[in-house]
């Protein structure tokens, strides 16, 4: 098997619903396997023991954390973007930044003629680029 990196996200119980989230605002984007725990595996039976899911070519695992921990997603790293047109960063933006925050509202900030990084509902940081 070959070496391969792709991003993984650990959610609390709202992997499917992120995954499902994010297959819909990005066309071409899928959900491509999803494996559950068991009855007598540790975490709740049917939530995420792991998935792939695929965002505009970019292959994405995730899983429903069940121990306690007191960290999560960090704005240090971020999924980025880099969107075709005004319409679909505008889109993006204010979908991806309902029920999250706004960490640098949609603007010309000079490296980038309309730039946005939001914090989604799930807590996943989001870099927006209009180039």
């Amino acid at each position: 098997m070959a070496t391969s990196i792709r991003p993984f996200l650990m959610f609390e119980g709202k992997a499917e619903e992120a995954m499902a989230f994010y297959a819909g605002l990005f066309p071409g984007s899928s959900v491509s396997e999803i494996r559950r725990f068991g009855p007598n595996d540790p975490g709740p039976e049917g939530s995420i023991l792991v998935a792939t899911f695929t965002l505009a070519g970019q292959s994405i695992m995730c899983s429903d954390s069940f121990v306690p921990h007191a960290f999560s997603f960090t704005p240090s790293l971020s999924l980025f973007v880099d969107c075709e047109s005004v319409d679909q960063i505008d889109s993006l933006a204010g979908a991806l930044a309902e029920g999250g925050a706004v960490l640098m509202p949609l603007d010309d900030y000079g490296f980038s003629r309309r730039f946005a990084w939001v914090t989604d509902r799930y807590g996943v940081s989001w870099q927006l680029n209009l180039a």
